[in-house]
């Protein structure tokens, strides 16, 4: 762990401690909050440090849902790991209220006073910075980190607040929600702005865990979210969507795999790569999907090399061991089944006729599984935003006939190399060379003989490529745009989805009591209600 990484996170833990025991000389003076601090005291750049690692490693969060509904991962969900139900078979477990809330209150903030959101974290910071032009680049991160993670939030839930977010301590504790296509629009015009803060002649953002405050990238950065954030809006209003797609490729988005946003995280200090960390736990249940094995062979991708394993028989339950790598022996396991002895029972030859047998661990464990020494290592470091995705975006746009400055076939070749040699970052094992993602780029290239044909190509690729970075909740929600790759529903007994994949998070059960006037209001605009099929505003049918 470095000096500054040791820095950084001592001083976090002092403005925590600040923040909730305060600074002032009498405690028992009259009208004085022992848990308050003064602005003069509080470092920016901590929050944005905070708020950053908060947003990127959510484990569970994440994992609980949107890791299976996008079906690059599958569960058998039973034994100790009867909670990837709710993934894998849309099915509720004991804890689901709590599970659907926790993106919100990791990215909003938890009730309790001492526990702030990654968005809550940010916000702060832009208050503590927007009236000092000499820390435009802190306030250009933090509204950047803000609009992400907002994003976020609204593309979970749909309507949900915003305007009045994160304004507490201004007396606004009932916020409106607001609809989510102002929200799309004002991401844009502050997205805009905040952009053209950054100025590399002022102070850097010291507590910047992605770039290190490097002011060039955080120019891309903005520009390749500008881009994600256009792509959401294809089904529901394509003119806006180009409008800002072409402007995020003339401001200039990722150039390389250098540019890609990612956070380094310190296991031994607490701060780790909760992703991994969940997976680790839940390896025995968690492998990749038949839907996912079955495209990386088909296509003859190298990934299929490098990122997929078989347990051996010499593996015991509570003690993983490295695998068999051997790409000819993947096979992936299909979503939607158990191992509870009935007909939906992963060794049952009449439902599951493919199902390759036990090894002595596991009835499971002939399945294919993330590689362990990578995907389990909670020291690897966490992808927030990259080229490859960036680059399969352009493609697709360009594919649309808009001016992203270069042709569908090029981005997509970027893409595709960049989404190869990527995976190197989270672990050695994991490398593919630049030339054999060369040679595959070059062997498959974009199908440009229709624009479905393209759009279904690019889409299917930047699904495998989100889920085979563990980024599955972008996985997720850009299949729910593109309607890429098509799946295949599970139809499980007692699914809180009538057999559909779900298309939202409901919104925390807290919220109907807490802030009923408002919920009421939101949940009135959903055509279904507060239910895991109503369908958010740019996700329309």
């Amino acid at each position: 762990m470095s000096i500054d990484m040791k820095k950084i996170l001592l001083y976090i833990g002092i403005a925590s401690a600040l923040l909730q025991v305060g600074c002032t000389k009498d405690f028992n003076a009259i009208n004085t909050d022992p848990k308050a601090t003064s602005a003069d005291l509080l470092d920016p750049n901590y929050l944005i440090t905070s708020g950053q690692m908060a947003f990127s490693s959510q484990g569970y969060n994440l994992f609980l849902f949107s890791s299976m509904w996008a079906q690059t991962l599958a569960s058998t969900s039973s034994l100790q790991s009867n909670y990837l139900s709710n993934p894998d078979k849309y099915v509720a477990s004991g804890s689901t209220p709590d599970y659907q809330g926790r993106i919100w209150n990791t990215d909003y903030g938890a009730t309790d006073q001492y526990y702030t959101g990654a968005g809550n974290l940010v916000a702060e910071a832009i208050k503590l910075t927007s009236a000092d032009a000499t820390k435009a680049n802190v306030t250009a991160v933090s509204t950047i980190m803000k609009l992400m993670i907002m994003q976020q939030v609204t593309d979970v839930y749909g309507d949900v607040p915003y305007s009045q977010a994160f304004q507490g301590k201004e007396g606004i504790t009932l916020p409106v929600y607001d609809k989510q296509q102002d929200i799309y629009n004002s991401f844009f015009t502050e997205l805009t702005a905040a952009i053209a803060m950054l100025d590399a002649s002022k102070t850097v953002a010291t507590g910047d865990m992605y770039y290190k405050g490097d002011v060039a990238k955080w120019k891309k950065f903005g520009y390749s979210l500008m881009l994600r954030m256009a792509m959401r809006l294809t089904k529901i209003d394509a003119t806006t969507a180009q409008k800002w797609a072409e402007a995020a490729a003339a401001g200039g988005t990722f150039a390389s795999n250098a540019d890609n946003a990612v956070l380094a995280v310190q296991n031994s200090n607490g701060h780790d790569n909760a992703q991994n960390r969940v997976y680790g736990v839940d390896i025995y249940q968690t492998k990749w999907s038949r839907t996912l094995i079955n495209y990386l062979r088909k296509n003859n991708d190298p990934r299929l090399t490098v990122c997929a394993e078989i347990s051996t028989d010499a593996e015991t339950n509570g003690n993983a061991v490295a695998g068999i790598v051997d790409s000819s022996k993947q096979i992936g396991m299909p979503n939607g089944f158990d191992l509870n002895g009935s007909t939906t029972d992963i060794s049952n030859l009449l439902t599951n006729p493919t199902y390759p047998g036990a090894t002595t661990g596991s009835p499971i464990g002939k399945y294919s599984r993330p590689r362990y020494t990578v995907y389990a290592n909670t020291n690897a470091p966490i992808f927030v935003l990259t080229y490859a995705e960036t680059e399969l975006m352009l493609a697709e746009a360009a594919a649309r006939g808009w001016n992203v400055g270069s042709t569908a076939a090029v981005h997509y070749a970027n893409g595709v190399m960049a989404a190869q040699t990527e995976l190197a970052s989270l672990g050695t094992d994991l490398t593919i060379s630049s030339a054999t993602a060369t040679a595959f780029a070059a062997a498959h290239p974009l199908d440009i003989s229709s624009t479905t044909a393209s759009l279904k190509q690019i889409n299917e690729q930047y699904w495998a490529t989100t889920g085979l970075a563990f980024n599955y909740i972008e996985s997720y929600l850009n299949w729910k745009r593109s309607d890429y790759p098509v799946l295949t529903p599970v139809v499980y007994s007692g699914n809180f989805s009538n057999g559909t994949i779900p298309r939202r998070q409901p919104y925390p059960p807290s919220e109907a009591t807490l802030n009923t006037v408002n919920y009421n209001t939101a949940v009135g605009r959903l055509s279904g209600g507060d239910t895991w099929t109503s369908r958010i505003w740019w996700d329309a049918q």
